[in-house]
């Protein structure tokens, strides 16, 4: 029997500055769900890549008295540079400026939508946000100012081509409201409906005169193909759309999800959907919106200068430490606040004093005994978890527990929490859920004395060490899709093959470094 595929793409990134920590949430949010998928045991790919033409390009290029091509070229390989820092699993990774594996499928798409009778000529006089890349309104200015880039935007008045996006707004807004093209969270499904309402025919390209920089119209050099056209293509091209051999196009699409920011939802929740509509291809199944890190309850920008760089963090403290970061202190769905403050004090509580110190502790009662042995069933529920708490299990529910043995709730009710968290993407509920109960672990040491137990009532500590090295391994296949290596050094910690599952018959303690080193 084929394996279920899962197909997952981030969006791509804009080529005009160096990455920040936004991108790197983007990354590690797929780049989560990937890595679960494989352990699920799903054919997966994973997608990214960069979007490398237009205006903002050309302009940025210039400044550094640099040709596109040179630019993007460096710019490319701080993008994949920080992939490959941050552990990401990408399958694959796709650029614009490809014109043997993106541009026929680009100019294919479009080809699709003028035979369908949507690509029609006109002049457009509008406002133009180089910092978006894009049109924008009055709506989007404050004080005639762009109101994320704080720039004034350009009065524009050209002849473009247009794609008639109104003719889809009925059966998008039906596909939506039905469900059949999924939007999370549900606040930006209601987001969407409303834009849905207002939202007209757009710009389809620019002349070639104003932005040489990008993919010619299909049978008209004067213009070229703007954003859209171009850049939402990649999700199709990279699987060889538009090319000689799309056996892999249409084994794996449609997208199982798009993961989006909040700022560019609209072009993949209205503007993609109504092209492919007019394709006549399958829709993606969901797009998965993320919200912003701020720095000060404010967006981070290049545009502004406000941005946190991830590399110096990644130097510092490590991959494994930023996608916990990530994971666990950056709301899934919605905005955070950022600060080198919190994020060293995040890494001293709850992975320095908190999983680290935990793990130590626990491999050193072990070697102290050898061998530890599954106990006898009579004996399991002998020491239970004194202190009540609770799981979350999303939409402001949780789940309370008192009076049950560290095994029993890995396994019946960890275990149930974190994949209710995981198959709704609340990543960092899922990986909350983990850490509240790691923390129980640790009163658990306390609240039993297991380190005197291990001299005094050798076979008794045994039966308590059992349960901790099971609920540890546990824990750490919860956490091989956020960080993977934290977790096989776990397993191994306990004498547990990296690719082991249960059931598991004994532990034995491995000693290895502490998991996370004391930064200064």
């Amino acid at each position: 029997m084929a394996k279920e595929k899962f197909y997952i793409t981030t969006s791509i990134p804009y080529l005009n500055a160096p990455p920040h920590l936004g991108h790197a949430l983007e990354y590690l949010q797929a780049d989560v769900l990937a890595r679960h998928s494989r352990l699920l045991g799903k054919n997966t790919i994973f997608l990214t890549g960069a979007d490398e033409h237009g205006a903002k390009i050309a302009r940025a290029a210039q400044a550094e008295k640099k040709t596109p091509k040179e630019f993007i070229g460096e710019k490319v390989n701080i993008f994949q540079d920080l992939l490959k820092k941050l552990n990401i699993s990408n399958d694959d990774f796709i650029r614009t400026s490809d014109q043997k594996r993106h541009w026929p499928g680009a100019q294919l798409l479009w080809s699709k939508l003028a035979e369908a009778g949507d690509i029609y000529k006109s002049f457009y006089r509008g406002l133009y946000c180089v910092g978006h890349e894009a049109f924008i309104t009055e709506k989007d200015l404050k004080n005639g100012l762009c109101e994320i880039h704080k720039k004034p935007p350009e009065s524009v008045e050209e002849e473009n081509y247009f794609f008639k996006l109104t003719k889809y707004k009925g059966g998008l807004k039906k596909i939506i409201e039905s469900g059949g093209f999924q939007i999370l969270p549900a606040s930006r499904k209601m987001e969407t409906l409303n834009m849905l309402e207002e939202i007209g025919d757009i710009s389809f390209s620019r002349p070639s005169k104003d932005i040489s920089w990008g993919v010619p119209v299909p049978g008209d050099t004067t213009q070229t193909m703007y954003v859209w056209p171009d850049a939402l293509a990649n999700y199709i091209t990279a699987l060889g759309f538009g090319s000689s051999d799309e056996k892999q196009f249409k084994k794996y699409w449609p997208a199982d999800m798009h993961v989006v920011g909040k700022d560019i939802m609209k072009f993949h929740t209205i503007f993609w959907p109504a092209m492919l509509m007019s394709a006549r291809l399958p829709l993606p199944k969901t797009i998965f919106v993320h919200g912003f890190i701020n720095m000060k309850g404010e967006k981070m920008s290049k545009s502004l200068g406000n941005v946190a760089d991830p590399f110096p963090l990644l130097e510092k403290y490590g991959a494994e430490a930023v996608r916990f970061y990530l994971a666990h202190e950056v709301s899934t769905f919605g905005d955070s606040d950022y600060s080198d403050k919190h994020f060293s004090d995040i890494y001293d509580g709850l992975l320095v004093n908190g999983l680290g110190n935990l793990l130590s502790r626990m491999a050193k009662m072990m070697s102290v005994l050898g061998v530890i042995p599954r106990p006898e069933e009579a004996t399991l529920a002998r020491y239970p978890i004194k202190k009540s708490f609770n799981f979350l299990l999303g939409e402001g529910k949780s789940w309370s527990f008192e009076e049950t043995s560290p095994m029993f709730l890995a396994d019946s009710a960890l275990w149930p929490a974190y994949q209710k968290a995981m198959d709704s993407y609340d990543i960092s509920s899922a990986i909350k859920n983990v850490w509240i109960f790691l923390g129980r672990l640790d009163e658990y040491i306390e609240s039993y004395k297991v380190y005197k137990m291990v001299k005094s009532k050798p076979e008794e500590a045994k039966i308590l060490l059992w349960h901790l090295a099971y609920s540890l391994a546990s824990s750490a296949w919860m956490i091989k899709p956020f960080m993977p290596e934290t977790a096989d050094k776990i397993l191994s910690a306990v004498g547990v093959a990296e690719d082991s599952r249960e059931p598991w018959t004994k532990f034995s303690a491995k000693e290895i470094p502490h998991l996370f080193s004391r930064i200064k």
